[in-house]
């Protein structure tokens, strides 16, 4: 039941509306994942059905599952098909409309045709409203002049489940959706036809086929179409609904479509405003030029790239609720208050025995009350001055109790307890909330959940909390020579090397992998692999292809979309680098050589999916340490080295060649090597960064 693209067209029953953009036209568009194409103008109805056929046949090409929602009656009161076609058949009704109806831009028969209907049902109606000049019998222009014995409901339940919304009898004026019903059904049913078996109409039919339609309402969430800034209404309402729609969990969206089919339908999202609203609550969408360098921009050092980075990414993914023992490696989406103090209550922090303190130096008799303090079942009486009362670590003090002796201290009889002072008041006791104060932020938004993390949430009373989605990382690899690891290759071909570490690296900073194989040096197919990855991932690495060669289609193809950069990084390994949108899906051009796709994936990839998953941009964690080895470096740019200690000192691997990807395995951690020139002798101090510290 899930779709990986959503169409929303505001449909109409006017004539055509002139070239430009025009208010109470039809309007479509499209989205997938919550983040929405621009709004589509269609000026008639001819226009307008030319281009869902178009569009619905490329997305079926694609291998898009496709639900297309129409601000559009689907059915009418019960009993009003059964006057028609002889039964509640509301599809059969669609046809019976469909070989009736004439239509041209400049004109149609739709008031003609409502008053004809109106002669079959006694008294007069049910249709409504003459928007002609000229006078239609049995069609009266007010819905006053109607009488009521012809015997149809004003409204369907679907349209009585939703406030404002409008009886579909009245033809025309403000607000009136009547005449686009009458103009919609021939359409809807010319798309049957045309679909066939691939398509299904909810919730007369099982929404199983790739395209399905359905009735919704564009009127559900005013408040937030009038914030929109779009200056047509009709253009902001396909666009909101369009993205909630593409937005919402699968959960949420068979919960809407579990309905129970009667010959009147219903309308998607009637009673369930509110999960659109939340569909909505989202992060925004990446901006076009997020990666683009300022113009002129050739050789950027790192720093640069960086900063360039982290000023233009922000989090793409939505939230969810977790309880404690679903939330650890989860980033926090909303900062967490201590929902109680910790402790709730002043206690002993040791097995003792409590008293009023202090004590004074010597001596200390004090007499011994029945009973005690215990963990989960404190003493409910009151410790009279000179008293003392046996305690247990955790347990609360009594009333009466401030100080607490440890029992290794104390002398006892069956009345009282001896001690030798001096003991100061408050020695051995917790404050309450001395740990954690009701309502205190204990923990920030941004922050990776940790173990430790979950038992303190857990102490201070917090049940749940609000985090990001996982982030969803496709890996793919590209190239004609790759083939699997242990198929049989050529020794003009190489096993495919860049995808199972990049899996494994991005799997162990807790993304959801997303595995898009390998695509050969074949612009159309790469197209094919994108489109649908866009469908389902977040953020796409791919390497290979990110050059400017002949062969290098991940970087041409990203031009194509107008969002992309081709970053010379002045850097070692791994100086191109390929980024852009695709379909708003960051995709990240790594190089093909596994060292330099391993590090450009650490030094760049790393912070910036942290981001857009939702957290902080993170700094590894550097260390200086004494090199055990000779380098003589040029300026201009950065290196990374493999590198791993041995003996407290930074050894590197032999060989800087970019398709040793033996170092990688050898190495546990990266020397970085600043911009400038440099001369290394053993025992220098150089950067050392842990694999682990990305």
């Amino acid at each position: 039941m899930s779709f990986d693209k959503v169409i929303m067209v505001d449909w109409s029953g006017g004539n055509d509306r002139g070239a430009s953009p025009k208010k109470d036209a039809i309007w479509a568009c499209i989205s997938s994942a919550g983040t929405a194409e621009e709004p589509i103008y269609l000026r008639n109805r001819q226009l307008a059905e030319a281009w869902l056929i178009d569009t619905l046949k490329t997305l079926q090409s694609a291998g898009h599952r496709v639900l297309v929602g129409f601000d559009l009656c689907f059915a009418y009161p019960t009993g009003f098909a059964t006057k028609l076609v002889g039964s509640e058949d509301t599809l059969a009704l669609w046809d019976w409309f469909e070989a009736r109806v004439r239509d041209d831009p400049k004109s149609n028969n739709r008031f003609d045709l409502a008053g004809e209907i109106n002669t079959l049902f006694p008294g007069t109606g049910p249709f409504w409203f003459n928007g002609l000049s000229r006078d239609i019998a049995h069609l009266p222009r007010k819905g006053l002049d109607r009488t009521n014995d012809h015997g149809l409901s004003d409204k369907r339940a679907a349209d009585k489940a939703i406030p404002g919304s409008f009886s579909p009898w009245q033809l025309a004026g403000a607000g009136a959706v009547g005449g686009q019903v009458i103009m919609g059904l021939p359409v809807l049913s010319r798309l049957r036809k045309r679909f066939g078996n691939s398509l299904s109409v909810w919730p007369f039919q099982t929404p199983d086929t790739q395209i399905v339609l359905a009735e919704t309402y564009f009127s559900m969430l005013p408040d937030l179409v009038a914030d929109d800034p779009h200056p047509i209404k009709d253009a902001s309402q396909v666009s909101l609904y369009a993205r909630a729609f593409s937005a919402l969990a699968f959960p949420d969206l068979a919960k809407m479509m579990d309905v129970k089919a009667t010959s009147e339908g219903w309308v998607l999202g009637a009673e369930h405003a509110d999960i659109l609203r939340n569909a909505l609550a989202g992060p925004p969408p990446l901006r076009n030029d997020c990666f683009a360098m300022p113009q002129g921009a050739h050789w950027t050092p790192v720093a640069e790239a960086h900063q360039h980075l982290r000023e233009r990414l922000t989090c793409v993914v939505g939230t969810e609720v977790l309880p404690l023992q679903e939330a650890a490696g989860r980033l926090l989406a909303q900062n967490v208050q201590a929902a109680r103090s910790h402790p709730p209550a002043p206690n002993a922090a040791v097995d003792g025995y409590g008293f009023a303190g202090p004590a004074a130096e010597g001596i200390s008799r004090l007499k011994l009350v029945e009973g005690r303090s215990a963990a989960g079942t404190p003493y409910d009486g009151i410790v009279p001055s000179g008293h003392a009362i046996r305690i247990l670590t955790g347990a609360n003090l009594p009333k009466g109790v401030d100080t607490v002796v440890l029992q290794e201290d104390v002398g006892t009889t069956n009345a009282e307890v001896s001690f030798h002072g001096p003991l100061k008041r408050g020695a051995n006791a917790r404050n309450a909330g001395e740990d954690m104060q009701a309502g205190q932020t204990i923990l920030q938004a941004e922050r990776k959940i940790t173990a430790a993390d979950l038992g303190m949430l857990a102490a201070a009373g917090v049940g749940s909390v609000t985090v990001h989605k996982p982030l969803r990382v496709g890996v793919l690899s590209t190239g004609d020579e790759l083939r699997e690891p242990g198929d049989a290759a050529t020794t003009g071909e190489i096993y495919d090397a860049n995808r199972p570490m990049l899996c494994a690296l991005l799997a162990s900073w807790g993304y959801q992998v997303v595995d898009l194989g390998r695509a050969p040096d074949d612009r159309d197919t790469l197209r094919g692999i994108l489109d649908s990855a866009a469908s389902q991932c977040d953020a796409i690495l791919s390497s290979g292809g990110a050059s400017a060669g002949d062969e290098d289609h991940m970087s041409a193809l990203l031009a194509d979309t107008g969002s992309s950069a081709l970053w010379r990084i002045a850097m070692k390994p791994g100086r191109p680098l390929a980024l852009g949108l695709w379909e708003n899906t960051p995709v990240f051009g790594l190089p093909g050589n596994p060292v330099a796709a391993m590090v450009c994936t650490l030094i760049f990839a790393a912070p910036s999916l942290g981001v857009m998953a939702g957290g902080r941009w993170q700094e590894p964690t550097r260390y200086h340490l004494p090199a055990a080895f000779t380098k003589t470096k040029k300026t201009g740019r950065r290196e990374y080295l493999r590198a791993r200690i041995e003996e407290g000192q930074v050894t590197i691997f032999p060989s800087e060649g970019s398709g040793r990807v033996s170092g990688l395995s050898w190495a546990t951690g990266l020397v970085e090597l600043s911009d400038p020139a440099q001369k290394i002798a053993p025992g220098d101090l150089v950067t050392y960064i842990p694999f682990n510290s990305f």
